[in-house]
C-alpha cells in the first residue's frame, strides 16, 4: 500500500536554517540588536550556531550594552553571532565550503573570520547597515575572496514562539 499523503508548507532548507538563526538570535541579551547565525555543511547538517553576546563567563552587568563611545560602548565587548558560531564548532570542525545563515549582514571583522575558516557562502536576512564603511568593507572582502553572499528569499522572516 502506497502512502500518497503530501504535507503542505514544508520548510525549504533556507527557511529551516534561517529559522535556526532567528531562534538563536532570541538568546541575545543585547537590548538593541539581536543577531543569530547558523553554519551548515553541504549535506544540510547544522555544524554550529551562535548569537551576539558578551564573552562567556564574564559578568555582563559589569560591561556596557550602550551604543556610546569610549569604554562605555558595547562595540568593544560584544562577540558577534558569526564569530561565536565559528568559535562554537566542535572538535575543530572543518568549515571549508560551509554556508552561514545570519540575521544581519556580517561586519568586516566577522567577514575576515568567515574567510579565514573557509566558509563559502553567506545568506543574510537584513542589511540595515548596507552603506556603513564596515559593511562596504565586508562586501569588498567577500568579493576578493570569492565568497558568495545573497539575501534570504524564504517565506518566513521571523520565528514566533507560543
Amino acid at each position: 500500500m502506497e502512502n500518497n499523503v503530501k504535507i503542505k508548507d514544508i520548510l525549504s532548507w533556507d527557511e529551516y536554517f534561517m529559522g535556526i538563526a532567528l531562534l538563536s538570535a532570541k538568546r541575545s541579551k543585547d537590548p538593541n540588536t539581536n543577531v543569530g547565525a547558523c553554519i551548515v555543511d553541504n549535506d544540510h547538517k547544522v555544524v554550529s550556531i551562535g548569537y551576539n553576546g558578551m564573552p562567556k563567563g564574564l559578568d555582563e552587568n559589569k560591561l556596557s550594552w550602550n551604543k556610546n563611545e569610549g569604554l562605555d560602548s558595547k562595540y568593544l565587548y560584544v562577540c558577534h553571532a558569526e564569530f561565536n558560531a565559528i568559535l562554537n564548532t566542535k572538535n575543530n570542525t572543518n568549515l571549508k565550503g560551509c554556508t552561514i545563515y545570519v540575521t544581519l549582514f556580517p561586519c568586516n571583522e566577522c567577514a575576515k573570520a568567515i574567510i579565514q575558516v573557509g566558509i563559502s557562502k553567506v545568506i543574510y536576512l537584513e542589511d540595515k547597515y548596507h552603506d556603513s564603511t564596515e559593511t562596504k568593507a565586508s562586501r569588498l572582502l567577500f568579493d576578493l575572496a570569492g565568497i558568495k553572499y545573497e539575501p534570504y528569499k524564504g517565506r518566513y522572516k521571523e520565528v514566533i514562539l507560543k
